[in-house]
């Protein structure tokens, strides 16, 4: 399978560059795999498509706000990090800019030197392992001094923190927001639980890997990224007594949906877990636990292109995104959302 079959032309103007004014007034496009017909709908009027009884899973990672400017110690030349992952403690794998002249030894300083760093060494793909040296909080001083790890494609700077947040956002560890829970309001949430849907979380930390191209010519040869997750208890009950009882498991975002895929048994029932998971879904995956999808429009190419396409099928999903840069949707994660029944 070729990865260029899952290409499309996107005009520039239509990456959303900011947030829309109120969360649930996005756009919502509605795809029905059986009858193949779209809607074209606002996002609150998710209401009218969720039923008594189903089940919305949602990924209630928080994301860090996980870049930082600094200095150079030695010569005072300007240093960025990105905060990938922590490996233990004050520990943590980094992306760095520039990358030559931070070499294992260096050191920086940010924030006027509140936030220091040392380089530790030279990881794979060009990352540094590095060791952070504070008082107080780091998180708290992540707050004052970090900024919101926004993906390439998004040039503008965001004014509100809270808008790369989804309202529901618990664990910090994200490099890059759930986006398709971006939508949803305290409101709405309330409203679906008032009518009989059932609210379940799963917590999978999103790496900075799902912004990376497909570099691959074939699909198959592609080396996914591995991101980590844990669900509890209380939420494997839920998802498996709605799966008992002939409800649908509603995926909020490629994210969840990857974690219940990764999960389920081949009844679709899950168990609580804390793992790593690599799944890479594209056409001719055959799902076990999800039965619907709530998510946002992709890049072209990309591994999540693929996944809505193994779901509702890759010529279906192509002529929707014809129909959404027609109809002029906002594509990527500040943009309008889609779902897949």
């Amino acid at each position: 399978m070729k990865v260029a079959d899952f290409n499309y032309d996107l005009p520039k103007e239509l990456i959303a560059q900011v947030p829309i004014k109120n969360r649930d007034e996005s756009r919502l496009m509605v795809l029905n795999r059986k009858n193949k017909t779209i809607e074209d709908k606002t996002f609150k009027d998710i209401l009218d498509y969720l039923k008594p009884g189903d089940c919305l899973v949602r990924n209630n990672t928080k994301v860090l706000p996980a870049r930082l400017y600094g200095v150079k110690e030695e010569t005072g030349a300007n240093v960025e990090f990105l905060l990938l992952k922590r490996i233990e403690g004050d520990i943590w794998e980094v992306m760095v800019r520039p990358g030559k002249k931070l070499l294992p030894g260096a050191k920086v300083s940010f924030g006027d030197g509140i936030l220091k760093a040392e380089v530790l060494e030279k990881m794979d793909e060009g990352n540094r392992k590095v060791k952070f040296e504070y008082d107080g909080i780091f998180n708290e001083i992540l707050d004052k001094i970090g900024l919101m790890p926004l993906p390439p494609y998004i040039k503008e700077r965001l004014k509100d923190k809270d808008r790369y947040q989804t309202v529901y956002a618990k664990y910090e560890g994200s490099s890059a927001a759930p986006t398709a829970g971006l939508h949803f309001t305290e409101e709405l949430l309330e409203k679906i639980k008032q009518k009989g849907v059932e609210i379940a979380n799963v917590t999978l930390h999103v790496g900075i890997g799902t912004f990376r191209p497909v570099k691959e010519e074939t699909v198959e040869a592609h080396d996914m990224h591995s991101e980590h997750f844990y669900i509890k208890q209380e939420d494997v009950d839920k998802i498996n007594n709605t799966r008992k009882n002939g409800g649908r498991i509603i995926a909020v975002g490629t994210t969840s949906c990857r974690v219940l895929e990764t999960i389920a048994d081949e009844n679709g029932m899950v168990k609580e877990t804390e793992a790593d998971t690599k799944i890479f879904i594209y056409p001719g995956y055959k799902f076990k636990c999800i039965d619907a999808l709530i998510t946002n429009f992709h890049l072209p190419e990309s591994t999540l292109i693929m996944l809505v396409s193994a779901l509702a099928g890759k010529d279906y999903i192509m002529e929707a995104y014809k129909h959404a840069v027609k109809e002029k949707y906002r594509f990527f994660s500040f943009g309008d959302a889609m779902l897949i029944s």
